[in-house]
């Protein structure tokens, strides 16, 4: 396949088509280089047409505390006291930058995430 940038849909679909074809290909071989390069462009081409956008701070504290298996009180001893946390699980108080910082640093929760308005 001729590496070109990836301007339409068809030049999408075509490109994964060529990745799915030389996925397994070794590194440092001719191929190897051109699935570097593909999964490059597939990349770019994904962010600017499929953007994700982040999830609500909420939310994303109470997924984390779901895969950590924490329950509020877990939360309660990152953020101070258990009566906080209960109110920012119920959106009924902001987020503090202690807090932020101590969810970033402790749940490892990304601090963009929890820095946006809610």
């Amino acid at each position: 396949m001729e590496i070109k940038p990836i301007k339409t849909e068809q030049d999408y679909s075509d490109a994964l088509m060529r990745l799915e074809e030389i996925f397994d290909a070794k590194k440092g071989t001719k191929e190897g280089d051109e699935l570097e390069v593909l999964g490059i462009l597939i990349e770019k081409y994904e962010d600017e047409n499929f953007p994700i956008d982040l999830p609500d701070p909420i939310e994303a504290i109470k997924f984390r505390m779901e895969q950590m298996d924490y329950s509020q009180n877990d939360l309660a001893k990152v953020i101070g006291l258990k009566s906080r946390a209960s109110e920012i699980l119920n959106k009924k108080r902001k987020l503090s930058l202690e807090m932020i910082r101590n969810l970033h640093s402790i749940m490892k929760i990304p601090s963009e995430v929890l820095l946006q308005a809610y």
